[in-house]
Protein backbone atom coordinates (compact mmCIF):
# COMPACT_ATOMS: atom_id res chain seq x y z
CA UNK A 1 0.00 0.00 0.00
CA UNK A 2 2.76 2.26 0.82
CA UNK A 3 4.47 1.88 -2.72
CA UNK A 4 0.89 2.57 -4.11
CA UNK A 5 1.09 5.38 -2.15
CA UNK A 6 4.69 6.93 -3.25
CA UNK A 7 4.16 6.25 -7.26
CA UNK A 8 0.81 7.88 -6.75
CA UNK A 9 2.57 11.05 -5.27
CA UNK A 10 5.11 11.39 -7.49
CA UNK A 11 3.14 11.11 -10.41
CA UNK A 12 0.37 13.88 -9.44
CA UNK A 13 3.61 15.79 -8.39
CA UNK A 14 4.72 15.64 -12.64
CA UNK A 15 1.56 16.30 -13.61
CA UNK A 16 1.24 19.32 -11.17
CA UNK A 17 4.84 20.68 -12.52
CA UNK A 18 3.05 20.84 -16.22
CA UNK A 19 -0.14 21.91 -15.35
CA UNK A 20 1.97 25.02 -12.97
CA UNK A 21 4.58 25.94 -15.35
CA UNK A 22 2.07 28.82 -17.15
CA UNK A 23 2.00 30.14 -13.78
CA UNK A 24 5.34 29.44 -12.32
CA UNK A 25 7.97 30.48 -15.62
CA UNK A 26 10.98 30.09 -13.40
CA UNK A 27 10.13 26.40 -12.47
CA UNK A 28 12.07 24.05 -15.29
CA UNK A 29 10.21 21.17 -15.84
CA UNK A 30 13.68 19.05 -15.12
CA UNK A 31 13.50 20.32 -11.61
CA UNK A 32 9.38 18.76 -11.17
CA UNK A 33 11.02 15.51 -12.55
CA UNK A 34 14.50 15.84 -10.20
CA UNK A 35 12.17 16.23 -7.20
CA UNK A 36 9.92 13.56 -8.20
CA UNK A 37 12.60 10.97 -8.40
CA UNK A 38 13.76 11.95 -5.20
CA UNK A 39 10.03 10.98 -3.71
CA UNK A 40 10.34 7.65 -5.34
CA UNK A 41 14.05 7.08 -3.61
CA UNK A 42 13.07 8.35 -0.11
CA UNK A 43 10.31 6.18 -0.63
CA UNK A 44 11.85 3.21 -1.09
CA UNK A 45 10.57 2.50 -4.59
CA UNK A 46 14.40 2.34 -6.14
CA UNK A 47 17.19 1.76 -3.81
CA UNK A 48 19.92 4.17 -3.71
CA UNK A 49 22.13 1.36 -4.47
CA UNK A 50 20.14 0.61 -7.58
CA UNK A 51 20.03 4.21 -8.99
CA UNK A 52 22.76 2.98 -11.05
CA UNK A 53 20.98 0.30 -13.04
CA UNK A 54 17.60 2.59 -13.16
CA UNK A 55 19.61 5.06 -15.28
CA UNK A 56 20.39 4.76 -19.05
CA UNK A 57 23.49 5.85 -19.70
CA UNK A 58 23.38 5.14 -23.30
CA UNK A 59 20.92 7.94 -23.53
CA UNK A 60 23.17 9.68 -21.20
CA UNK A 61 26.13 10.50 -23.61
CA UNK A 62 24.12 10.31 -26.89
CA UNK A 63 22.18 13.82 -25.50
CA UNK A 64 25.79 15.47 -24.42
CA UNK A 65 27.14 14.05 -27.48
CA UNK A 66 24.75 15.89 -29.82
CA UNK A 67 24.37 18.72 -27.77
CA UNK A 68 28.14 19.49 -27.74
CA UNK A 69 28.18 19.31 -31.81
CA UNK A 70 25.07 21.19 -32.26
CA UNK A 71 26.11 24.06 -29.78
CA UNK A 72 29.14 24.39 -32.08
CA UNK A 73 27.13 24.71 -34.65
CA UNK A 74 25.05 27.11 -34.02
CA UNK A 75 27.90 29.77 -32.53
CA UNK A 76 30.43 29.01 -35.62
CA UNK A 77 26.98 29.96 -37.65
CA UNK A 78 26.89 26.71 -39.36
CA UNK A 79 23.15 26.43 -38.94
CA UNK A 80 22.14 30.23 -39.88
CA UNK A 81 23.98 29.53 -43.05
CA UNK A 82 21.67 26.20 -43.15
CA UNK A 83 19.27 28.20 -42.61
CA UNK A 84 19.69 31.04 -45.45
CA UNK A 85 20.64 28.40 -47.77
CA UNK A 86 16.93 26.22 -47.01
CA UNK A 87 15.19 29.54 -47.38
CA UNK A 88 16.35 30.46 -50.48
CA UNK A 89 15.51 27.51 -51.99
CA UNK A 90 11.37 26.88 -50.88
CA UNK A 91 9.94 29.93 -51.95
CA UNK A 92 6.73 30.45 -49.93
CA UNK A 93 6.22 30.01 -46.00
CA UNK A 94 3.93 27.45 -46.66
CA UNK A 95 6.09 24.63 -48.97
CA UNK A 96 8.70 25.54 -46.15
CA UNK A 97 6.26 24.26 -43.42
CA UNK A 98 6.05 20.67 -45.59
CA UNK A 99 9.60 20.66 -46.63
CA UNK A 100 10.68 20.72 -43.24
CA UNK A 101 8.34 18.14 -42.18
CA UNK A 102 9.47 16.10 -44.71
CA UNK A 103 13.11 16.10 -44.03
CA UNK A 104 13.04 15.88 -40.13
CA UNK A 105 10.52 13.28 -40.27
CA UNK A 106 13.00 11.16 -42.93
CA UNK A 107 16.23 12.12 -40.45
CA UNK A 108 13.79 10.81 -37.63
CA UNK A 109 13.21 7.37 -39.58
CA UNK A 110 17.59 6.75 -40.72
CA UNK A 111 18.70 8.41 -37.70
CA UNK A 112 17.41 8.59 -33.73
CA UNK A 113 14.16 11.18 -33.46
CA UNK A 114 16.39 12.34 -30.30
CA UNK A 115 18.79 13.54 -32.24
CA UNK A 116 16.89 14.82 -34.82
CA UNK A 117 15.09 16.96 -31.79
CA UNK A 118 18.52 18.67 -30.81
CA UNK A 119 19.59 19.82 -34.01
CA UNK A 120 15.70 20.84 -35.32
CA UNK A 121 15.14 23.10 -32.20
CA UNK A 122 18.60 24.90 -33.14
CA UNK A 123 17.85 24.78 -36.55
CA UNK A 124 14.10 25.96 -36.86
CA UNK A 125 15.61 28.70 -34.49
CA UNK A 126 17.42 30.17 -37.12
CA UNK A 127 15.03 29.31 -39.80
CA UNK A 128 12.41 31.09 -37.60
CA UNK A 129 14.44 34.57 -37.03
CA UNK A 130 15.84 34.91 -40.83
CA UNK A 131 12.23 34.31 -42.37
CA UNK A 132 11.16 36.82 -39.73
CA UNK A 133 8.37 34.33 -38.65
CA UNK A 134 7.16 32.84 -35.24
CA UNK A 135 9.20 30.50 -33.14
CA UNK A 136 6.03 28.11 -32.01
CA UNK A 137 4.86 27.21 -35.06
CA UNK A 138 8.01 25.46 -35.82
CA UNK A 139 8.28 23.85 -32.62
CA UNK A 140 5.08 22.17 -33.09
CA UNK A 141 5.87 21.05 -36.39
CA UNK A 142 9.47 19.83 -35.52
CA UNK A 143 7.90 17.97 -31.97
CA UNK A 144 4.91 16.01 -35.06
CA UNK A 145 7.58 15.21 -37.51
CA UNK A 146 10.70 13.77 -35.38
CA UNK A 147 7.77 11.34 -33.67
CA UNK A 148 5.88 10.42 -37.34
CA UNK A 149 8.98 10.29 -38.89
CA UNK A 150 11.04 7.92 -36.78
CA UNK A 151 7.44 5.52 -36.51
CA UNK A 152 8.43 3.97 -39.84
CA UNK A 153 11.99 1.90 -39.15
CA UNK A 154 13.03 -0.22 -35.91
CA UNK A 155 16.09 2.37 -35.83
CA UNK A 156 14.18 5.95 -35.64
CA UNK A 157 13.59 5.96 -31.83
CA UNK A 158 14.64 3.75 -28.67
CA UNK A 159 11.35 2.36 -28.51
CA UNK A 160 11.28 0.60 -31.85
CA UNK A 161 14.89 -0.50 -31.22
CA UNK A 162 13.68 -2.32 -28.17
CA UNK A 163 10.99 -3.82 -29.71
CA UNK A 164 12.58 -4.74 -32.71
CA UNK A 165 15.36 -6.62 -30.33
CA UNK A 166 13.07 -8.31 -27.57
CA UNK A 167 10.22 -9.04 -29.86
CA UNK A 168 12.25 -11.41 -32.07
CA UNK A 169 10.75 -10.52 -35.16
CA UNK A 170 12.64 -11.87 -38.07
CA UNK A 171 13.61 -9.24 -40.95
CA UNK A 172 12.18 -6.19 -38.47
CA UNK A 173 13.58 -3.45 -41.30
CA UNK A 174 11.93 -4.86 -43.91
CA UNK A 175 8.61 -5.33 -41.72
CA UNK A 176 8.24 -1.64 -40.61
CA UNK A 177 9.04 -0.40 -43.96
CA UNK A 178 6.38 -2.63 -45.65
CA UNK A 179 3.56 -1.15 -43.29
CA UNK A 180 4.78 1.59 -41.85
CA UNK A 181 6.30 3.82 -44.61
CA UNK A 182 3.50 4.93 -46.43
CA UNK A 183 1.29 5.59 -43.80
CA UNK A 184 4.33 7.89 -42.02
CA UNK A 185 4.98 9.83 -45.41
CA UNK A 186 1.34 10.52 -45.74
CA UNK A 187 1.04 11.70 -42.07
CA UNK A 188 4.12 13.92 -42.81
CA UNK A 189 2.10 15.61 -45.49
CA UNK A 190 -0.93 16.10 -43.57
CA UNK A 191 0.04 17.38 -40.33
CA UNK A 192 1.91 20.21 -41.82
CA UNK A 193 -1.17 21.36 -43.05
CA UNK A 194 -3.27 20.87 -39.72
CA UNK A 195 -0.69 23.51 -38.30
CA UNK A 196 -1.04 25.52 -41.07
CA UNK A 197 -4.71 26.36 -40.16
CA UNK A 198 -4.41 25.66 -36.54
CA UNK A 199 -1.58 29.00 -36.35
CA UNK A 200 -3.57 30.91 -39.57
CA UNK A 201 -0.34 31.01 -41.12
CA UNK A 202 -1.06 32.88 -44.62
CA UNK A 203 1.72 32.17 -47.49
CA UNK A 204 4.02 34.52 -48.54
CA UNK A 205 6.92 34.83 -51.04
CA UNK A 206 10.49 34.27 -49.51
CA UNK A 207 13.20 36.53 -50.32
CA UNK A 208 16.75 36.23 -49.08
CA UNK A 209 19.10 39.13 -50.36
CA UNK A 210 22.16 37.41 -48.34
CA UNK A 211 24.43 34.92 -49.36
CA UNK A 212 24.48 31.39 -47.04
CA UNK A 213 28.22 32.12 -46.55
CA UNK A 214 28.05 35.25 -44.90
CA UNK A 215 26.62 33.63 -42.11
CA UNK A 216 29.23 31.74 -40.82
CA UNK A 217 31.76 33.16 -37.86
CA UNK A 218 34.00 30.75 -37.26
CA UNK A 219 35.08 29.04 -40.32
CA UNK A 220 37.01 26.15 -38.19
CA UNK A 221 34.84 25.46 -36.43
CA UNK A 222 31.89 25.73 -39.25
CA UNK A 223 34.42 23.05 -40.50
CA UNK A 224 34.42 20.97 -37.36
CA UNK A 225 30.73 20.57 -36.42
CA UNK A 226 30.14 19.88 -40.52
CA UNK A 227 32.12 17.02 -39.69
CA UNK A 228 30.91 16.02 -36.65
CA UNK A 229 27.47 15.98 -37.58
CA UNK A 230 27.99 14.21 -41.14
CA UNK A 231 30.37 11.95 -38.73
CA UNK A 232 27.46 11.23 -36.29
CA UNK A 233 24.56 10.34 -39.50
CA UNK A 234 27.03 8.43 -41.48
CA UNK A 235 28.18 6.23 -38.75
CA UNK A 236 24.56 5.74 -37.16
CA UNK A 237 23.57 4.58 -41.05
CA UNK A 238 26.51 1.94 -41.12
CA UNK A 239 25.38 1.03 -37.66
CA UNK A 240 22.48 -0.07 -38.21
CA UNK A 241 23.38 -1.76 -41.72
CA UNK A 242 25.93 -3.70 -39.58
CA UNK A 243 23.67 -4.53 -37.39
CA UNK A 244 20.56 -5.58 -40.42
CA UNK A 245 23.42 -7.79 -41.88
CA UNK A 246 23.78 -9.86 -38.59
CA UNK A 247 27.55 -8.34 -38.62
CA UNK A 248 29.58 -6.84 -35.84
CA UNK A 249 28.24 -3.85 -34.59
CA UNK A 250 27.74 -0.79 -31.46
CA UNK A 251 24.65 -1.90 -29.36
CA UNK A 252 24.58 1.32 -27.42
CA UNK A 253 24.02 3.59 -30.12
CA UNK A 254 24.51 6.88 -27.97
CA UNK A 255 27.64 6.20 -27.72
CA UNK A 256 28.56 7.28 -31.33
CA UNK A 257 27.37 10.97 -30.94
CA UNK A 258 29.39 11.14 -27.28
CA UNK A 259 32.79 9.62 -29.33
CA UNK A 260 32.27 12.17 -32.27
CA UNK A 261 31.85 14.86 -29.80
CA UNK A 262 34.57 13.85 -27.66
CA UNK A 263 37.09 14.07 -30.82
CA UNK A 264 36.37 17.52 -31.78
CA UNK A 265 36.85 19.62 -28.17
CA UNK A 266 40.37 19.74 -28.36
CA UNK A 267 40.29 21.37 -31.81
CA UNK A 268 38.11 23.76 -31.32
CA UNK A 269 38.56 27.76 -30.55
CA UNK A 270 36.56 27.54 -27.18
CA UNK A 271 36.34 24.12 -25.79
CA UNK A 272 34.44 25.55 -22.25
CA UNK A 273 32.50 27.65 -24.23
CA UNK A 274 31.04 24.40 -26.09
CA UNK A 275 30.46 22.21 -22.81
CA UNK A 276 28.60 25.43 -21.07
CA UNK A 277 25.73 25.15 -23.68
CA UNK A 278 25.11 21.72 -23.17
CA UNK A 279 21.36 21.70 -21.81
CA UNK A 280 22.16 20.05 -18.97
CA UNK A 281 18.75 20.87 -17.59
CA UNK A 282 17.82 18.24 -20.37
CA UNK A 283 20.52 16.11 -19.34
CA UNK A 284 19.26 16.00 -15.38
CA UNK A 285 16.11 15.15 -16.73
CA UNK A 286 16.30 12.27 -18.46
CA UNK A 287 18.61 10.79 -15.27
CA UNK A 288 15.55 11.98 -13.07
CA UNK A 289 12.84 10.13 -15.46
CA UNK A 290 15.11 6.69 -15.50
CA UNK A 291 14.53 6.87 -11.52
CA UNK A 292 11.24 7.86 -11.39
CA UNK A 293 9.36 5.60 -13.89
CA UNK A 294 11.47 2.71 -12.09
CA UNK A 295 10.20 3.98 -8.78
CA UNK A 296 6.49 4.03 -10.47
CA UNK A 297 6.33 0.42 -12.45
CA UNK A 298 8.26 -1.45 -9.66
CA UNK A 299 5.62 -0.33 -7.25
CA UNK A 300 2.51 -1.57 -8.93
CA UNK A 301 0.35 0.64 -9.42
CA UNK A 302 -0.39 0.84 -13.52
CA UNK A 303 -0.33 -3.21 -13.80
CA UNK A 304 -3.91 -3.53 -13.01
CA UNK A 305 -4.56 -0.92 -15.46
CA UNK A 306 -2.70 -3.05 -18.32
CA UNK A 307 -4.57 -6.24 -17.84
CA UNK A 308 -7.80 -4.14 -17.58
CA UNK A 309 -7.57 -3.85 -21.28
CA UNK A 310 -5.21 -6.68 -21.89
CA UNK A 311 -5.40 -9.68 -19.96
CA UNK A 312 -5.01 -12.03 -22.33
CA UNK A 313 -3.72 -12.13 -26.23
CA UNK A 314 -5.69 -10.94 -28.43
CA UNK A 315 -6.18 -11.02 -32.20
CA UNK A 316 -7.32 -8.77 -34.95
CA UNK A 317 -9.18 -5.67 -34.36
CA UNK A 318 -9.38 -6.75 -30.97
CA UNK A 319 -5.97 -6.65 -30.25
CA UNK A 320 -5.22 -3.82 -32.54
CA UNK A 321 -7.59 -1.60 -30.43
CA UNK A 322 -6.20 -2.63 -26.82
CA UNK A 323 -2.48 -2.24 -27.67
CA UNK A 324 -3.02 0.74 -29.46
CA UNK A 325 -4.88 2.20 -26.30
CA UNK A 326 -2.97 0.71 -23.39
CA UNK A 327 0.05 2.67 -25.44
CA UNK A 328 -1.58 5.92 -26.04
CA UNK A 329 -2.77 6.26 -22.80
CA UNK A 330 0.24 4.71 -20.47
CA UNK A 331 3.18 6.63 -22.42
CA UNK A 332 1.43 9.78 -20.83
CA UNK A 333 2.05 8.06 -17.22
CA UNK A 334 5.36 6.56 -18.06
CA UNK A 335 6.63 8.34 -21.32
CA UNK A 336 6.95 5.86 -24.42
CA UNK A 337 10.75 4.88 -24.17
CA UNK A 338 9.75 2.48 -20.16
CA UNK A 339 6.49 1.87 -21.29
CA UNK A 340 7.63 -0.08 -24.50
CA UNK A 341 9.98 -1.77 -21.81
CA UNK A 342 7.78 -3.08 -19.40
CA UNK A 343 4.98 -3.43 -21.95
CA UNK A 344 7.13 -5.85 -24.46
CA UNK A 345 7.58 -8.19 -21.38
CA UNK A 346 3.89 -7.94 -20.20
CA UNK A 347 2.95 -8.61 -23.86
CA UNK A 348 5.68 -12.12 -23.82
CA UNK A 349 3.48 -13.02 -20.78
CA UNK A 350 0.56 -13.05 -21.68
CA UNK A 351 1.39 -15.11 -24.87
CA UNK A 352 2.76 -13.00 -28.25
CA UNK A 353 5.73 -14.73 -29.74
CA UNK A 354 8.30 -13.19 -32.56
CA UNK A 355 5.41 -14.51 -35.35
CA UNK A 356 2.83 -11.90 -33.94
CA UNK A 357 4.57 -9.55 -36.09
CA UNK A 358 1.69 -7.17 -36.72
CA UNK A 359 0.78 -7.06 -32.63
CA UNK A 360 4.38 -5.17 -32.41
CA UNK A 361 4.01 -3.24 -35.10
CA UNK A 362 1.23 -2.02 -33.26
CA UNK A 363 2.83 -1.19 -30.36
CA UNK A 364 5.88 0.28 -31.82
CA UNK A 365 3.16 2.86 -33.73
CA UNK A 366 1.22 3.79 -31.06
CA UNK A 367 3.84 4.13 -28.31
CA UNK A 368 5.38 6.09 -30.76
CA UNK A 369 2.34 8.39 -31.94
CA UNK A 370 2.16 8.32 -28.07
CA UNK A 371 4.33 11.57 -28.29
CA UNK A 372 2.22 13.70 -30.38
CA UNK A 373 -0.90 13.84 -27.72
CA UNK A 374 1.32 15.14 -24.58
CA UNK A 375 4.18 16.80 -23.96
CA UNK A 376 4.87 13.65 -21.38
CA UNK A 377 4.15 11.12 -24.25
CA UNK A 378 7.85 11.40 -25.64
CA UNK A 379 11.22 12.16 -24.73
CA UNK A 380 12.25 14.13 -27.53
CA UNK A 381 8.72 16.50 -26.92
CA UNK A 382 10.87 17.74 -23.91
CA UNK A 383 13.92 18.22 -25.68
CA UNK A 384 12.56 20.35 -27.59
CA UNK A 385 10.68 22.35 -24.81
CA UNK A 386 13.72 22.59 -23.18
CA UNK A 387 16.29 23.62 -25.72
CA UNK A 388 13.61 25.78 -26.74
CA UNK A 389 12.95 27.80 -23.17
CA UNK A 390 16.75 27.48 -22.72
CA UNK A 391 17.88 29.24 -26.78
CA UNK A 392 15.09 31.10 -27.10
CA UNK A 393 12.63 31.54 -24.06
CA UNK A 394 10.02 29.83 -25.91
CA UNK A 395 8.29 26.97 -24.64
CA UNK A 396 5.89 24.58 -25.54
CA UNK A 397 2.62 24.78 -23.05
CA UNK A 398 1.40 21.52 -21.87
CA UNK A 399 -2.88 22.78 -22.49
CA UNK A 400 -1.80 24.12 -26.23
CA UNK A 401 0.48 21.04 -26.80
CA UNK A 402 -2.54 18.77 -25.61
CA UNK A 403 -5.46 20.29 -27.43
CA UNK A 404 -3.39 20.25 -30.70
CA UNK A 405 -1.63 17.44 -30.19
CA UNK A 406 -5.44 15.55 -29.70
CA UNK A 407 -6.54 16.45 -32.98
CA UNK A 408 -3.28 15.81 -34.62
CA UNK A 409 -3.18 12.09 -32.89
CA UNK A 410 -6.82 11.02 -33.76
CA UNK A 411 -5.44 11.82 -37.67
CA UNK A 412 -2.41 10.22 -37.15
CA UNK A 413 -4.24 6.91 -35.81
CA UNK A 414 -6.43 7.26 -38.53
CA UNK A 415 -4.11 7.25 -41.33
CA UNK A 416 -2.45 4.38 -39.42
CA UNK A 417 -4.77 1.87 -38.42
CA UNK A 418 -6.24 0.39 -42.02
CA UNK A 419 -2.58 -0.16 -42.47
CA UNK A 420 -1.87 -1.96 -39.18
CA UNK A 421 -4.97 -4.02 -39.81
CA UNK A 422 -3.68 -5.24 -42.98
CA UNK A 423 -0.52 -6.39 -41.61
CA UNK A 424 -2.67 -9.25 -39.38
CA UNK A 425 -3.68 -10.85 -43.05
CA UNK A 426 -0.08 -9.70 -44.45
Amino acid sequence: MWSLVVAGISLAVIVWGLLARSRFRSLPFWAVMAFASFIVVAGGLVPVDGLGQAVDIDVILFLIGMFSIVSLAESSGLLDAVAYWFLARVGSVWRLFIVLSIVFGLLAAVTVNDAVAVLGTVMVGSIARVAGLGLEPFLFMLAFSVTIGSVATPIGNPQNVLIAVQSGMKAPLLSFLRVLLLPSLINLLVVPLVLLKWFKISDKKLELLVIPGEAIRNRRDAMIAAIGLTSVVALLLANDALSIAGLPHVENIGFIPFIVAAATYIFVSDPRGILEKVNWGTIVFFIAMFITMKGVWSSGLLQPLVAVLMDKKLYGLEGIAAISVESLALSQLLSNVPFTQFFIQYMKTIGYTPSDVWAWLVLACSSTIAGNLTLLGAASNIIIMEVAEERYSKSLGFIEFAKLGTIVTAINMAIYLPFLYLAVYL
